[in-house]
């Protein structure tokens, strides 16, 4: 098949387009807008950081602005459309997509241990055998509980060079998560509260056994429709970020189906490293941003928004670097300690070093850069205020500054 020939700018509008950031938003968004925006990215990562707010809540206020949070609480614990598992990262998914999650929580740590440190974790869930039967046992009795309703009756310390050596109780409750025998049934403040996994799914969750290449074959649509327009490292590193066994494969199939098209990202003479891909189903997106539809938005994005959150895509694609600042030291940070990208249009134009003094009532605003070349005119610089100030007001801030 003969690949389309599109700009940079092109691509970036159908990526941006693709996530959502682009086009009219609702005008009062509620549950079934945010369930839809979930379909279209797959997932919403997780972060416990509330500088500003929660990862997943900015990264919907991004695309639907303000939106009442009850209605995130509404889908996760009352209607269980969406539950907390592994994606990208730790991630809020869709239920009526459990086949794809089940497949890995099957296969974690399932087999004969091969790595050292497959073998160290096997020896120590086999020795802590009591302390896994201790948390279902609790957990069907007298479930949804916390972490600390749980007693520590391991009878081997786990041990690693990181934060989590000796925390045997969440370590236990990390793998038992993983395998889908517990889920987090709901939250009091930041703190999980777990339940058995069959309590957690609604009945009408799919049960499917789905096989591995259905599985890779149904993501990687997933994945390439989220991004817009990608490579196959861009689609291996996004939705079930990691797990695309026979991707090449797969995508060759999907080609031959006509499911996911060829396109060469066309700079002047020069063709960027490829392939790239374009999903059957956003032809007719593509030719809208071709005929010059194009409604853009200037917005601010958290440091985990899914279309950055594969940094090296987003420094292929948008020519913007990022890297969290968060645990380098103060004096030695270049932006500062919660960066939030400003996407203005197709293009990230510059950062905010935002932090919400909750006591105050305030956003503060640490301070702003703009990237390399640009120069930035009145009406962006109004553009930005206006985005900052929405955000201020969704977060309750009484003022700015």
């Amino acid at each position: 098949m003969t690949a389309r020939a599109i700009t940079p700018i092109l691509a970036r509008r159908l990526a941006v387009a693709a996530q959502g950031l682009a086009g009219e938003r609702p005008a009062a968004p509620g549950a079934a807008d945010i369930l839809a925006l979930v379909r279209r990215l797959g997932c919403l990562q997780l972060d416990p950081l509330r500088a500003v707010e929660r990862s997943h809540l900015l990264v919907l206020w991004s695309r639907l602005g303000p939106f009442d949070p009850a209605a995130l609480d509404t889908l996760l614990w009352q209607e269980r459309s969406l539950f907390e598992y592994w994606a990208h990262a730790a991630s809020i998914v869709l239920t009526e997509e459990y086949p794809v999650h089940h497949l890995f929580m099957r296969r974690y740590a399932a087999g004969e241990p091969v790595t050292a440190r497959e073998r160290r974790r096997h020896d120590w869930l086999t020795a802590n055998s009591a302390l896994r039967r201790h948390i279902l046992s609790a957990l069907r009795r007298d479930g949804p509980l916390p972490a600390r309703a749980f007693e520590d009756c391991s009878a081997r310390e786990w041990r690693s060079g990181g934060w989590t050596a000796g925390r045997n109780v969440g370590e236990m409750i990390d793998y038992l998560w993983t395998k889908g025998r517990i889920l987090v049934a709901g939250r009091a403040g930041i703190e999980h509260l777990w339940d058995l996994g069959e309590r957690v799914l609604p009945d009408w969750t799919p049960r499917e056994c789905w096989t591995e290449r259905q599985v890779v074959r149904y993501a990687a649509q997933k994945s390439l429709r989220a991004l817009g327009v990608a490579r196959p490292a861009h689609i291996a590193a996004h939705y079930t970020r990691g797990h695309y066994p026979g991707l090449e494969r797969v995508l060759a199939g999907l080609e031959r189906e006509r499911l996911i098209v060829p396109v060469e990202i066309r700079d002047g003479q020069t063709a960027w490293p490829g392939p790239w891909y374009v999903h059957a189903d956003d032809l007719p997106l593509l030719d809208r941003l071709s005929s010059g539809e194009w409604a853009p938005r200037t917005t601010l994005l958290s440091p985990f928004d899914n279309l950055i959150c594969d940094r090296a895509r987003a420094e292929e694609l948008f020519g913007f670097r990022y890297r969290i600042e968060i645990y380098v030291p103060p004096a030695k940070r270049r932006y500062g300690y919660y960066v939030m990208p400003i996407l203005h249009g197709d293009q990230l134009v510059g950062r905010v070093d935002p932090s919400m003094d909750r006591a105050a009532g305030r956003l503060r605003i640490n301070a702003t850069h703009w990237e390399p070349g640009v120069k930035p005119s009145g009406a962006i610089k109004r553009e930005v205020r206006t985005a900052i100030e929405e955000l201020a007001r969704f977060l309750g801030a009484r003022s700015v500054g």
